[in-house]
């Protein structure tokens, strides 16, 4: 298994690789590079690199001199992704590709310094991605959550589906987050800092 913790298939699966490694459906892409584009990112932190395509297209919607920061557990995907990164021509002053759990590795960056998080794995660690995922953004940034339908697909009272529950309860119990559901690819959860 390719994913951002090997081993660990109810915690974290690839939102980037479907079971076949077949990539996310076009339309949950075109949703992060207009994220990007809209907020005229030139900071995005993404949690799980997986094969290196929603990379690619943070950073098409990214400013011209944006940094994409993207975290991986597993070195073989970010080698794939920094491989498919260069083929596709991008600098590589443009991505930082951090080899460890993103639990671990977000409290160390800077608060309020990010436009948009995205968390490419669907993870039992949502509600706590929340947490340290909204520290990291600026006033007006977004963190967007893929996979938040996967919990319909399985057994509701399976962990997946609980972490969901309780994500979306953290959300609307913030007053100063504003959410969207988006029904595309795996589903995701857009939800803007006040």
């Amino acid at each position: 298994m390719s994913g951002f913790e090997v081993g660990e298939q109810e915690r974290a699966r690839p939102i980037g690789d479907g079971p076949q490694g077949q990539p996310v459906g076009a339309s949950s892409l075109h949703v992060l590079q207009f994220l990007a584009a809209a907020l005229r990112a030139k900071a995005v932190v993404e949690i799980g690199t997986g094969s290196g395509e929603s990379a690619r297209w943070l950073l098409r919607g990214m400013v011209p001199e944006g940094v994409l920061t993207s975290i991986d557990a597993d070195p073989s995907n970010q080698r794939t992704a920094m491989a498919a990164l260069r083929e596709e021509g991008i600098a590589p002053a443009r991505t930082r590709l951090i080899n460890g759990r993103a639990l671990e590795m977000l409290p160390r960056f800077t608060e309020g310094g990010y436009d948009l998080v995205s968390v490419g794995v669907a993870s039992t660690d949502y509600p706590a991605y929340l947490e340290l995922g909204a520290r990291l953004l600026r006033p007006g940034g977004v963190i967007v959550f893929a996979g938040v339908q996967l919990g319909r697909e399985r057994d509701n009272r399976s962990a997946l589906a609980a972490a969901i529950r309780a994500l979306v309860k953290a959300v609307q119990d913030d007053e100063d987050l504003v959410p969207v559901t988006l029904p595309t690819g795996p589903g995701l959860l857009a939800v803007a800092k006040r």
